[in-house]
């Protein structure tokens, strides 16, 4: 719960709380924090209880700490019945990426090799511009339909 807190940062909680509530009036304010705290988990428990008995049987196996999205995926993944460990330990990525360029490269050269005879049945998908004959103040034509 206070993972974070440093051991000077406890000893200056400590003496703020000497000063605040004074050194006799302090034992009785911890008491009472730990019996409301322990009221507070009793409470809790018995809600997470009557939620289980609410669910039934088939729900007899759930978790409340599942309902949080890292726990719940982390639990996922690490469950073996999917396959994913086998997936993951047979996918290598430097080898696949080898492949892809390979592939790449090749059709860039066949698509180089294919364009000087264009009986090959390949179609050019590069978008080339068109070329407008206008005159030196004129406008481009205006497509009201395009705007």
């Amino acid at each position: 719960m206070f993972n974070d807190i440093g051991p000077l940062e406890l000893v200056a909680l400590v003496v703020l709380a000497v000063l605040v509530f004074g050194p006799d009036k302090l034992p009785k304010m911890i008491q009472d924090v730990t019996r409301t705290i322990r009221k507070i988990r009793e409470f809790s428990e018995s809600a997470k209880a009557d939620i289980r008995e609410e669910l039934g049987p088939e729900f007899k196996d759930f978790e409340f700490e599942d309902l949080n999205p890292k726990t719940f995926i982390r639990k996922q993944l690490d469950n073996d019945e999917l396959g994913l460990k086998e997936i993951r330990n047979g996918f290598d990525l430097k080898k696949e990426m080898a492949e892809v360029t390979d592939a790449v490269h090749a059709r860039e050269s066949e698509a180089s090799a294919g364009s000087s005879s264009p009986s090959g049945g390949s179609v050019d998908m590069t978008k080339k511009p068109e070329k407008l004959d206008l005159a030196k103040d004129e406008r481009p034509p205006f497509d009201a339909d395009a705007t």
